[in-house]
């Protein structure tokens, strides 16, 4: 099973990118994805970046890694990563809706 991690471009290369992610720097493959400017968001899997990202999409993404996270730790106050989620209804993809 691999997890993708939202990673921010630091400084891009030819067909890499430095990118950032928990304060860690890392090179990233960009060939699917093409040149990214710095500041760009990617969705990186196994060092290769997937998707380019919103910075909204990027921090529900870290928002739910961290809350993972502290719950394998058995931290249950993890409401606040999901405030889009918390004290409403659940919604049917529309595809499910009769």
């Amino acid at each position: 099973m691999c997890i993708g991690m939202p990673m921010q471009v630091v400084a891009q290369h030819s067909e890499s990118a430095t990118c950032l992610y928990r304060g860690e720097e890392s090179v990233i493959d960009t060939m699917l994805v093409g040149p990214q400017p710095v500041g760009a968001w990617l969705l990186v899997f196994l060092d290769t970046a997937r998707e380019v990202l919103s910075e909204t999409k990027a921090k529900q993404i870290s928002d739910a890694l961290e809350a993972m996270r502290l719950a394998m730790q058995g931290d249950n106050h993890i409401d606040h990563l999901f405030s889009d989620l918390v004290n409403r209804e659940p919604q049917l993809p529309e595809f499910l809706k009769p």
